[in-house]
């Protein structure tokens, strides 16, 4: 397709380090398709560590959020087991 590349739609830019966590969502056979959508920031940002959380199930697959200190992105993911998703999501980031 005209804006993928290795299964990530490269229409929107992706949050900074963001790139080898989706990328491994693939690797791992836990998503079929990954597509970023926006990104929100706030003026006084802060710094922290990158995670992913998983947010609701979709027609499709599922919404997560890619965070980044105070830089949110919404990121669309195609897949056929989301309960697989959401479970190494919650193991891999577990809420502080």
């Amino acid at each position: 397709m005209k804006y993928r590349k290795k299964g990530i739609k490269k229409e929107h830019h992706i949050i900074e380090d963001g790139e080898e966590i989706l990328q491994d969502l693939i690797k791992k056979g836990l998503v079929k398709s990954i597509i970023p959508g926006r990104i929100k920031t706030t003026p006084k940002g802060q710094p922290g560590n990158i995670r992913l959380t998983f947010q609701y199930e979709t027609n499709s697959g599922a919404k997560l959020l890619l965070k980044k200190g105070s830089t949110v992105q919404e990121v669309f993911v195609v897949t056929s087991d989301t309960e697989r998703l959401k479970d190494y999501l919650s193991r891999k980031y577990p809420k502080s």
